[in-house]
């Protein structure tokens, strides 16, 4: 078979650069991408987007950002093509024929999700409801979709509509960036959200920018004054192979921060932070003692998420000491792995560059908990260079998403209701509590015990006697924090009442309850 786009002349510059993120090696990946490519530039011939721009530009920066983070051929050859089969004439047979089965599947997958839209609360539902089936049923989709709306964010200013604009810029901060990080990506979490604050929020991006230059000057001082320092002390001590970077705060994670501490920035500490990052998990400890032998540490700012990792699979040591100057910064200590987990998420377990290695040795812990997968090599079929690809199986999805996407269990016919559980459950602020025996029990914020014991198990929840926090007796109303460890106790005499109902936050402990109470009556 003809491959298009081949190497008889020099590849278009769009081209050469997705080509060059990716670092390929085998000249049929190539030749794989370079068709996808040219598929898509004859595809949509003549488009335009709201900018004058050929819409390919778009396709090629979603398909850069794709191999920017690691994606291999497959995953970047769908991003290429993601709008062709909604937007042109090409066909589900022709992207088989000239690319893979593999590919073609998850085109459909993107082409399935639709457009999420406020207009009209019925039809808003149901596009989320389609957004989450497809994500259940192929991980990979979500992670093109984000690629594709980052773009789109990051193009705002050219939409002529302000309502529209500031529509996109609301699903994005509403859906796509918790999306995001509830899969632990959180470099396209932060670039989601800073990419829409200014269409969002206008007033308030304007107040927090001014926020940030009149505060952020003097925490970059003092973070320069630290951050030579403590090279200085990591190299004295004999740590090796060290790496230190400054982290500065998203303008709209600072302006989340700023409402709930009342718009006080001198109770925020982390604009700034700076970033140690080390070979092992014994360096990251070795560092910490040593940071803390050197500057006092704030009293309860130590958060050790690699002793107990974030449900996300986040891992890091964030710790906040005094500067000697009468103020304080964060300090995050992590490994390499445990950095690159953390900007991408589940999407470095696609890593292409690490796929050998992934083979080998197996998916790492948290993967295992989070979204158990068995990830070969990219492809299904055969590609349009006669070569065998390897299969992918999504052999199990992250529970938050099947939850989603399966009506029985967000069943609420009514919109609002529906809406307004899923940002309550899964897109608010979370704490993690633990169980007696270390297992982390992920919670919006304000749960409760009673939310607590349905989320391990309903027979729990319908025979709680009562619950401990932290070793204490607590009332059944108690807010759950960040780290508190809670043991439910049961007897067989007890049973859900009407009022728990109020106390309860998550719609699963609530549906629980309300069946009971059904039963119970009838």
């Amino acid at each position: 078979m003809a491959i298009l786009g081949s190497t008889t002349k020099s590849p278009p510059a769009a081209l050469q650069k997705i080509l060059g993120l990716m670092e390929l090696k085998d000249k049929h990946d190539v030749q794989f991408v370079s068709s996808a490519y040219e598929l898509a530039r004859r595809a949509h011939r003549g488009q335009k987007r709201y900018s004058g721009e050929p819409y390919l530009n778009h396709l090629v920066a979603t398909a850069e950002y794709l191999a920017k983070i690691g994606m291999g051929p497959t995953i970047v050859a769908a991003g290429l093509l993601h709008d062709t089969l909604e937007d042109t004439s090409v066909t589900e047979e022709e992207i088989t024929e000239q690319l893979s089965v593999d590919v073609c599947e998850l085109v459909q997958g993107v082409t399935k999700l639709g457009h999420v839209r406020y207009h009209g609360m019925q039809r808003h539902t149901e596009s989320l409801r389609k957004l989450f089936a497809a994500t259940s049923q192929d991980v990979r989709v979500m992670l093109i979709k984000l690629a594709d709306r980052l773009h789109n964010a990051r193009t705002l200013e050219h939409v002529p509509n302000q309502e529209k604009r500031e529509r996109i810029a609301h699903e994005t901060l509403e859906i796509y960036a918790p999306i995001a990080d509830r899969l632990g990506m959180g470099l396209m979490k932060r670039e989601l959200e800073d990419a829409v604050f200014p269409y969002a929020y206008p007033e308030a991006y304007e107040r927090v920018l001014a926020i940030f230059k009149d505060e952020g000057g003097d925490d970059l001082r003092r973070l320069e004054h630290i951050h030579n320092n403590v090279r200085r002390k990591i190299a004295e001590y004999g740590v090796k192979n060290f790496k230190t970077k400054n982290r500065v705060k998203g303008l709209y994670s600072l302006y989340r921060k700023l409402e709930r501490k009342d718009w006080d920035p001198s109770k925020i500490y982390d604009i700034w932070a700076l970033r140690i990052i080390v070979d092992s998990i014994t360096d990251c400890y070795t560092v910490l003692g040593i940071v803390h032998g050197e500057w006092r540490p704030l009293y309860g700012r130590l958060k050790d998420y690699i002793a107990s990792p974030k449900p996300n699979g986040y891992k890091s040591i964030h710790t906040n000491v005094h500067t000697g100057e009468g103020d304080s910064i964060e300090i995050q200590i992590r490994t390499r792995e445990m950095h690159k987990e953390a900007q991408l998420g589940i999407a470095s377990h696609f890593s292409y560059k690490a796929q050998v290695q992934k083979h080998s040795t197996g998916a790492v812990s948290w993967i295992r908990q989070f979204i158990p997968v068995r990830i070969w090599m990219e492809g299904q079929g055969r590609t349009s260079t006669g070569e065998t690809r390897h299969t992918y199986t999504n052999e199990e999805t992250p529970e938050w998403i099947k939850h989603i996407s399966d009506p029985k269990q967000v069943g609420s016919e009514d919109p609002h209701v529906f809406l307004q559980d899923m940002k309550s459950d899964f897109f608010s602020h979370r704490v993690f509590v633990y169980t007696p025996r270390g297992d982390v029990i992920d919670l919006p914020v304000d749960s409760s015990p009673i939310d607590f014991a349905y989320a391990i198990h309903s027979d729990i929840g319908n025979h709680m006697g009562g619950a401990k926090v932290n070793g204490k007796m607590a009332s059944l109303d108690t807010h759950l924090h960040n780290g508190d460890i809670v043991e439910i106790m049961t007897n067989q005499k007890s049973h859900p009442t009407q009022k728990w109902l109020d106390l309860a936050k998550t719609t699963l402990a609530k549906r629980h309850i309300r069946s009971y109470l059904q039963k119970d009556t009838a």
